[in-house]
């Protein structure tokens, strides 16, 4: 049989005649670049079926479009260029593309003290959508951190002064004794609980960037949050652990509130919705909250 009589059943008319918000593929195996990194990823596309009475789409179409993202650095304009490319190859079927690409993207961070250093993996998935002549980018992205409970750091703190009473009340302080009661688990009684928590950011971005700002977007919560979970440490980089989570106590609260105004000043951030939860050490349940700025879903 000749490849021009191959029959195309897609093109036939369907008997129901019902338009399609989305069509298309999902988890397609592919390589990108991001910072100059080649990372693999899972790509989602698809796009509208607005014909009510074309029978399919052309997803091999869809498919083959998608090779330049191999070879060039991810950026607004390129997704948009891969959104309309899309588009051109179904201009009878379609006026709405799509586009989700989900990585890990690779940071090597230091430790905090000492010289050693690790490879942090972080969650990150880009949307683009082209509807109806209008182009949108949202990055969504997965930053850990710990977090100590305030509540919890105070009611150890009183222990102590009482344990302190207990056993320093009507005697003469000898500053030897009270830097050994202060180094030991007699003085220390109790410590707050900390958890890991996770940060997910959902960043609604410039569209005329030239490229995608995630690794400094990363930077800055991981910043504004000043806990950041470590890769490779020694026990000096743990007591500095420790140390950073004593001078940032935190409720849940108090971390979307410190990323709401990072996020805010972020180059190239248009909105954003932000979810934290603190995987509670204390309780089975988390603790989560959430803040928004200039959002709406797309």
């Amino acid at each position: 049989m000749n490849a021009l009589t191959l029959p195309d059943i897609a093109s036939q008319n369907t008997r129901q005649v019902v338009p399609l918000e989305w069509v298309g593929m999902c988890g397609i195996a592919l390589p990108i670049v991001i910072d100059g990194q080649q990372l693999t990823a899972k790509v989602d596309a698809g796009v509208s079926l607005d014909d009510a009475q074309a029978r399919g789409i052309h997803m091999s179409r869809l498919f083959l479009a998608l090779e330049v993202i191999e070879s060039q650095g991810l950026n607004p304009l390129l997704l948009k260029k891969v959104l309309q490319r899309f588009l051109d190859s179904h201009d009878d079927l379609s006026i709405c593309a799509y586009l989700s690409i989900h990585t890990h993207l690779l940071l090597k961070r230091p430790a905090l003290v000492s010289p050693l250093s690790g490879w942090k993996s972080y969650p990150v998935t880009i949307d683009a959508s082209l509807k109806n002549g209008m182009f949108h980018v949202e990055l969504k992205v997965e930053v850990e951190y710990s977090s100590t409970c305030p509540c919890s750091a105070a009611l150890a703190r009183q222990l102590i002064q009482q344990q302190f009473v207990n056993d320093f009340a009507n005697k003469p302080l000898q500053h030897a004794e009270v830097l050994t009661w202060l180094g030991s688990s007699q003085g220390i009684v109790a410590t707050p609980h900390s958890q890991r928590s996770t940060a997910t950011l959902q960043i609604r971005l410039d569209t005329e960037l030239g490229y995608l700002p995630i690794s400094s977007l990363i930077d800055e919560a991981e910043s504004a949050l000043a806990t950041a979970v470590q890769t490779a440490v020694k026990r000096a980089d743990e007591q500095a652990f420790a140390l950073a989570n004593g001078q940032n106590l935190m409720f849940c609260e108090d971390a979307a509130r410190r990323l709401n105004v990072a996020l805010k000043v972020a180059q190239g951030v248009k909105g954003f919705s932000l979810k934290v939860v603190h995987a509670e050490s204390l309780h089975s349940h988390d603790a989560v909250a959430e803040s928004r700025w200039n959002w709406r879903a797309q």
